[in-house]
């Protein structure tokens, strides 16, 4: 893993490597690794995730996107989507069945375009996949 910082939250440069993870929990411990190396909390939702963004200024570089674009695609976000359907509270079952057949007809995000849109939605982050 690669990490430049300097001492503060501005002009860093990130580097995500998808040959590290292929699965939903395994990106949660590598995002966990690069982001939050000091700290002693983990990421463990997509909202955590978009938490950890707040106040980064700089780069990241998503290095095999390709792979993670298939691990965390279709049949994964599927899987996430049904586990929580099974689980049931806390969870909005209604919305998620919805959200899950949104997917089903090609109409839904997969767990990448989630991932990628939140870090697109963090106007100080320049994204770049490789």
């Amino acid at each position: 893993m690669e990490w430049n910082t300097s001492s503060n939250n501005k002009n860093k440069m990130t580097v995500i490597n998808g040959s590290h993870f292929s699965n939903l929990e395994a990106f949660y411990e590598e995002a966990s690794l690069l982001f939050l190396k000091d700290e002693d909390w983990k990421v463990g939702t997509l909202d955590g995730f978009d938490d950890i963004l707040y106040g980064y200024e700089g780069e990241i570089i998503w290095k095999d996107s390709r792979k993670s674009r298939e691990d965390l695609g279709f049949d994964l976000t599927k899987e996430f989507y049904e586990n929580k359907i099974l689980q049931g509270k806390p969870f909005n079952v209604t919305l998620i069945q919805q959200i899950l057949d949104d997917l089903i007809s090609g109409n839904g995000q997969t767990l990448f375009e989630i991932l990628i849109e939140i870090i697109e939605s963090h106007k100080n982050i320049k994204l770049f996949l490789e």
